[in-house]
């Protein structure tokens, strides 16, 4: 019972310390060109590609093979045209255009964090399993990534009218699910290889969605010039980077 209290702990930890710091370092960007706006927003694409291409389906691929795979994905991306179409009649005509459809996209980006930190924590509940120093290499890990994961999710909350107070708390939440997925990680031990899988693809395709339809179509919205196009380009070198570290 002890050690189960301190994988969640850690987990938990180290979830929500790398969310909130980006939290924190997106409230503090005081450029809010388009511009810039748009380069944020296209790194983060950018980064979340990454994160999916080299991590999340190669992942899920090994552990149960093309089938549960694709189901996974499929069943992501429907969760998150759910929940885009909730936030869009949420927050609809409550701001002028661009501000509300800012905030829209600060909020999907949040939820598909969310529910890529999960198999995140999953993951580091079964490196405890394993060894102690994998379980805390794969927290560290998680730590860096979150980083800029937390930017991409404040940046648009802030100036989609969110005040900073309540962007920082979000960024912080949306890491809590990583101590959840570390708890259940660390009591199913030997959890079911196609259960991993399915929350590693169903992320995956959460996050695909969140690319395709919320990042760079906002983005290209907001500017259309090579500079938001290097921001993803970098975002993606930075999430290959994070993969390997």
């Amino acid at each position: 019972m002890e050690t189960l209290i301190k994988t969640t702990l850690v987990g938990l930890f180290f979830g929500t310390f790398g969310t909130t710091i980006g939290g924190i370092i997106g409230v503090t960007f005081k450029n809010t060109s388009n511009r810039f706006l748009g380069f944020i927003l296209e790194f983060a694409a950018g980064l979340m590609i990454s994160i999916v291409c080299f991590d999340l389906i190669p992942e899920a691929l090994e552990l149960s093979g093309l089938v549960y795979t694709i189901i996974g994905v499929l069943v992501g991306v429907v969760a998150m045209i759910f929940c885009d179409n909730l936030v869009k009649n949420k927050y609809n005509d409550k701001r002028v255009k661009n501000n509300n459809s800012l905030l829209k996209t600060g909020i999907i980006v949040g939820i598909g964090l969310a529910l890529h930190n999960f198999p995140e924590g999953l993951a580091i509940g079964s490196g405890f399993g394993a060894s102690i120093k994998l379980g805390y290499s794969l927290a560290i890990a998680i730590l860096l990534h979150d980083i800029p994961e937390g930017i991409s999710m404040s940046v648009p909350m802030r100036y989609g009218g969110m005040n900073k107070t309540k962007v920082v708390v979000y960024t912080l939440l949306s890491g809590v699910t990583t101590g959840i997925g570390a708890f259940f990680g660390a009591l199913l031990g030997t959890i079911g290889e196609g259960v991993i899988s399915i929350c590693l693809s169903f992320a995956a395709g959460a996050m695909l969605y969140i690319v395709s339809g919320e990042l760079i179509p906002e983005s290209k919205s907001l500017y259309k010039g090579r500079f938001a196009s290097i921001g993803n380009i970098l975002g993606f070198v930075m999430g290959m980077l994070a993969m390997n570290l």
